[in-house]
């Protein structure tokens, strides 16, 4: 497993030559993201698909009073 100091450069390597600073952060924060997520999936720290839609609408009703 590659460190995270060799993951963020090879993430960075990928980027285009002009990339701005905030695109770069943006891919870094994204590819952080993904990487979570699939920790979150393997501990089973997930919920279903209802449960997320639950907890969407209830904090849209919350947002909307």
């Amino acid at each position: 497993m590659a460190s995270a100091k060799e993951e963020i450069k090879e993430i960075i390597q990928e980027q285009p030559d002009d990339s701005s600073y905030d695109e770069i952060l943006r891919e870094l924060a994204f590819a952080r993201m993904i990487e979570r997520g699939l920790e979150d999936s393997r501990e089973n720290r997930t919920i279903s698909n209802e449960a997320m839609k639950h907890r969407i609408k209830t904090c849209r009703n919350k947002l909307d009073r």
